[in-house]
């Protein structure tokens, strides 16, 4: 397909596994122009985006805007789950855009909120709705771990990095302790990406396992398969054990943030999970604080089930840039 020299954005979401990319006309992602490319197959993002415009007929982008799974700065982004790394020069080598950013990939989901279907938001909690510039919380859930406040500014959306998921695991029970001490086995410290991954519920799968002493592991695909399906007790288990954990996790970052607004569970892992979240405990997880129970009624969640809500978020941080 030929498209017009310097009209649409190309925007890309570079996850651990896989990396999406689309052209967006605006903040409208174009669908037939979406691709998906999986990274062990190549030796950087540089290849990929090469490889996507040859894909699309040698298009041309007025502006690129990359959507990255870990942490960025000074234009620089670090791939926390890859061995990647990209910088502002170097995106701009590879598409010819005259305007490029590189966002946390967290980031981009919170610059969608707003721009989504509705149809693809599934709530998890009710709540009061918050005023229009009340904070929101994005919270990903996939290959890795994260979260990031999003705020609504006279000035225009903030959007603030973070690396929570390289964070302690919180603690609550004996069990959690050992599981825990289970999961720091792999080097030393026991975060919350440890338990919160899809990589994090195949170690909470095994941890059960050797809880009574029976060696036993699976993939996590497997795991949600065995549980939807209820061929396995143990996978029903692992998944219930992780969806505390991430009730813990969200209230503890909802009490930091105060997200008024909305907190917003996005991910692939996040997705799978969503229809067990409420018969597996998330919302008395994220509700047990105490005397700050009744408060955390405040928080409205939901789980965002667009699979392309980061490249939404990229083309509409493009638009940003563009309106200033």
């Amino acid at each position: 397909m030929i498209h017009p020299k310097n009209k649409y954005a190309l925007v890309a979401d570079i996850g651990g596994t896989n990396t999406r990319v689309a052209l967006a006309d605006g903040r409208q992602i174009l669908g037939e122009t979406i691709r998906r490319y999986s990274n062990a197959d190549y030796p950087g993002l540089e290849t990929v985006l090469r490889r996507y415009i040859d894909d699309e007929g040698g298009v041309d982008p007025i502006a690129a805007c990359v959507a990255v799974a870990g942490p960025v700065r000074d234009g620089r982004a670090t791939m926390t789950n890859l061995n990647w790394t990209i910088d502002k020069d170097t995106l701009a080598r590879a598409t010819k855009a005259e305007t490029v950013a590189i966002l946390n990939d967290l980031q981009a989901q919170g610059h969608a909120l707003g721009y989504l279907d509705d149809a693809n938001i599934r709530t998890i909690i009710d709540g009061p709705t918050g005023l229009p510039n009340a904070a929101r919380l994005v919270v990903g859930v996939g290959t890795g771990f994260n979260a990031a406040p999003v705020f609504d500014t006279d000035k225009g959306r903030l959007v603030t990095p973070s690396e929570s998921g390289h964070a302690n695991l919180p603690i609550r029970t004996e069990r959690e302790l050992r599981l825990c001490q289970f999961v720091s086995n792999a080097h030393g410290f026991p975060a919350v990406e440890d338990v919160l991954s899809g990589r994090g519920l195949e170690r909470v799968y095994a941890f059960l396992g050797e809880e009574v002493g029976i060696s036993a592991e699976a993939k996590a695909k497997d795991i949600m398969a065995a549980c939807a399906d209820g061929s396995d007790p143990r996978a029903t288990e692992a998944a219930q054990v992780f969806t505390q954990i991430l009730g813990t996790v969200c209230g503890n970052l909802s009490l930091i943030q105060l997200p008024f607004g909305g907190v917003y569970l996005v991910g692939g892992v996040a997705r799978a999970f969503a229809p067990f979240l409420t018969e597996f405990g998330f919302g008395d997880a994220f509700r047990d604080k105490g005397r700050f129970s009744g408060f955390m009624g405040n928080f409205r969640v939901s789980v965002i089930e667009d699979d392309y809500a980061a490249l939404t978020g990229s083309a509409t941080h493009l638009v940003a840039l563009s309106d200033h």
